[in-house]
């Protein structure tokens, strides 16, 4: 039997010895241990009732059976689908409503709330972590061994929610062929070998942490410091240890701010990888200039996977997110029309290739919507490629203002305003306006000790930016609203400024 995802990423490992997870207690689990355990969890799968394309929700914590539950899911021939941990009973509701999967896998403090929304479902619930997780336990009495159900390359893999800021979440379906034709990509693009450590602080519901770190450390063989969360301590210890870290700019500021953090203790890396959220160049230039690496960032979304990625040979260039990814393809059109734009013009991002997903699960007309005939998938992001190739985000087309008739992007604002003394951040958003249509409301974070002078960055925007482009409105705030991956919402800021009667000006 053939099972392409199985096959690639796991079943090569059997017999391997050689260390996979190294866990926060320090229990190391090679890669022949993890499979015969995957095999475990896939029999109790089988056991109960779980038939291939069956969908399997998983709110559990950051464990090592937690990975060895996706090998499994993938060896039984079941749809992975991992939520976000932080997700209330109301927003599981949805998801399990939606997915009608045949088995819940929950943390064990969570197993009396979700009784409830399982028994409503009729799917079988499991627990993980905790003193008596039931899953764990029916495992340590089943075989080591488990027969791979066969699986075709365009089977579904997973199913993964998106983050839903505006309307209902979807569910975007993704095939084995999805999953492996981008593992294989990033591991031959960032060069990534079974000589490799990852330092692996991000969390595994999400495409980041689960399917760029996971399935690339699996495709080369390469060993994973598998921790529960991000913490610098910890960070600060397993780098000169380590070859890779893959993480959020939110990971490399705060690596920043700490006296520990110095180029010594870096010596061993080999890469530094930034993703999920924009890095802001001037984190690239500080980046470099206390380590002496280069961060590479990339770009990437659920439905897809990673599109693009900065060099590993060749120039990181900061405030882009890179080149094309072999065998993808990356364009920029007309938003209304769909025609490619020439280099240089903003338009709307637009994604060809085997890492596109199949589709919104039960959303045939939305599917339509955003996948077009072509294969093309339209991203719903703003971008430009300069006369090289290189791609720069631009912003969300959600995210575009358009005041008194014009079209303004957020990020040509906060670029400028995050070259100001004195502000660490800034997020740019519009809210409803009678005059105007929309008014550009600028929120700010400043720097530690920073006394942000709001005269004087009004002055200095209007040297910079034409007059129809600058905020009606400044805000300092002590922080910016951001999700799990450390993306900012706009959507909350803009649902919390349109909600009180600001006077126009500023503050």
């Amino acid at each position: 039997m053939t099972n392409t995802l199985y096959d690639s990423l796991f079943a090569r490992h059997e017999g391997n010895k050689a260390p996979f997870l190294q866990l926060d207690d320090g229990k190391v689990v090679s890669y022949d241990a993890f499979l015969k355990r995957a095999a475990q969890i896939a029999h109790v799968l089988q056991n109960s009732e779980v038939s291939p394309g069956d969908r399997i929700v998983v709110q559990a914590p950051k464990l090592a059976d937690t990975i060895a539950l996706y090998a499994a899911s993938v060896q039984a021939g079941a749809v992975y689908l991992p939520i976000n941990t932080a997700y209330t009973m109301a927003e599981l509701d949805y998801f399990i409503s939606d997915a009608q999967p045949a088995m819940i896998i929950c943390d064990s403090n969570d197993e009396a709330e979700i009784k409830k929304l399982a028994a409503q479902s009729g799917a079988k619930l499991l627990t993980l972590g905790g003193d008596s997780p039931s899953l764990s336990v029916e495992a340590d009495a089943q075989p080591c061994v488990f027969e791979t159900v066969d699986r075709a390359p365009d089977d579904l893999a997973a199913l993964l929610y998106t983050s839903g800021t505006t309307g209902r979440s979807k569910g975007a379906m993704l095939s084995q062929r999805n999953l492996l034709s981008n593992a294989q990509a990033l591991v031959e693009l960032w060069a990534i070998t079974s000589a490799d450590r990852l330092i692996h602080a991000l969390p595994v519901f999400h495409t980041h942490g689960l399917f760029v770190a996971m399935n690339t450390s699996l495709l080369a063989g390469a060993k994973v410091r598998l921790m529960k969360k991000f913490d610098i301590g910890m960070i600060l210890e397993e780098l000169p240890h380590s070859t890779l870290l893959m993480g959020v700019p939110t990971f490399y500021t705060r690596l920043l701010a700490d006296d520990g953090f110095t180029k010594e203790v870096t010596e061993s890396m080999r890469l530094f990888i930034s993703g999920s959220a924009p890095l802001l160049a001037e984190t690239h230039l500080a980046f470099e200039t206390r380590t002496g690496h280069r961060i590479l960032e990339r770009y990437g979304m659920t439905e897809t996977n990673m599109n693009t990625s900065n060099p590993y040979d060749g120039e990181r260039r900061a405030g882009t997110v890179g080149l094309a990814l072999p065998g993808t393809e990356v364009i920029v059109t007309n938003p209304e029309t769909g025609e490619p734009l020439p280099r240089g013009e903003v338009g709307m991002i637009e994604v060809r290739g085997p890492n596109v997903f199949q589709g919104y699960w039960q959303m045939p007309d939305k599917t339509a919507e955003e996948l077009r005939e072509n294969g093309f998938f339209i991203t719903g992001d703003l971008g430009q490629c300069s006369e090289d190739g290189y791609l720069s985000i631009v912003g969300r087309s959600k995210d575009l203002i358009i005041t008194g008739g014009y079209n303004v992007y957020p990020k040509e604002i906060e670029d400028v305003l995050n070259d100001i003394d004195g502000i660490l951040e800034s997020a740019v958003f519009g809210i409803p306006d009678t005059e105007f249509g929309e008014a550009i409301i600028a929120t700010l974070v400043a720097e530690p000790s920073a006394q942000l002078d709001i005269k004087q960055i009004t002055e200095t925007i209007r040297d910079k930016l034409s007059r129809f482009k600058h905020p009606r409105r400044y805000e300092i705030v002590p922080d910016l609203p951001r999700n799990t991956m450390g993306k900012v919402q706009k959507n909350v800021l803009r649902e919390q400024y349109a909600q009180k009667e600001l006077p126009m000006g500023v503050s």
